[in-house]
């Protein structure tokens, strides 16, 4: 498992790569177009690390119930 430092300089590495898709997703020399990248992905990507961080942080809502059994 990653540490929650590893964890961070991803998710921030992928924020870059975002911020860059959207300033230049494509770009064509001559009659050919090259994609940088599948924002999609990279979106998606995110949200995976930002759910594992957190996860890993300890912030993640926990649901707790208690069950008392009676014998009547």
């Amino acid at each position: 498992m990653a540490t929650l430092a590893e964890i961070q300089a991803r998710l921030n590495e992928y924020r870059t790569a975002e911020s860059r898709i959207l300033k230049n997703q494509s770009y064509t020399i001559g009659t050919r177009t090259f994609t940088m990248a599948n924002l999609k992905s990279v979106q998606a990507e995110i949200k995976k690390l930002e759910a594992q961080l957190k996860g890993a942080s300890g912030t993640a809502t926990m649901r707790v119930r208690r069950v008392m059994f009676r014998d009547d």
